[in-house]
């Protein structure tokens, strides 16, 4: 793995250097597509898709603890949210701390917030959620009385 070119090893960095950092992130994310609101929302995407019986809603969110996610359904509206924080200068409880000097730290903080309005045919009393592999994955299952069902001909 290559370090950056610049590394700054001094305890104060150049206000200008910080600035070119964040105009060429803000410069990444707007030509890269993703959304990104400038308030610190990590541009992470989300897919919806849909069967006879279920939705499916999955987020990117890597680097994230299940711990990390919080995940609401009020009025039909759901909302995933997580947020990650360095711990400074001390190690993670379940983890110990990586050996040498630090060079180079662009992981300190990211926040996730998505909110999506379900339809009514939402059954919001079954609703599954799993954190695997850095996708979060929720099930929610139509209501019974709005799935299509097959009518015969007599």
């Amino acid at each position: 793995m290559a370090l950056p070119t610049r590394v700054n090893r001094s305890t104060q960095m150049d206000p200008w250097e910080v600035a070119q950092r964040d105009f060429d992130t803000m410069l990444g994310r707007l030509f890269s597509g993703r959304q990104y609101d400038g308030a610190g929302l990590a541009p992470y995407g989300v897919d919806i898709r849909e069967d006879a019986d279920h939705f499916y809603v999955e987020a990117e969110l890597p680097g994230f603890r299940k711990e990390d996610v919080n995940i609401t359904l009020e009025n039909q509206t759901l909302t995933i949210s997580a947020e990650r924080t360095e711990q400074s200068g001390e190690a993670k409880k379940d983890q110990p701390k990586p050996p040498g000097q630090l060079l180079l730290n662009e992981r300190r903080y990211s926040k996730f917030l998505r909110s999506f309005t379900l339809p009514p045919t939402v059954d919001e009393r079954m609703v599954d959620a799993k954190l695997n592999d850095g996708v979060l994955r929720i099930t929610l299952n139509k209501r019974e009385e709005t799935k299509p069902r097959k009518i015969t001909v007599s």
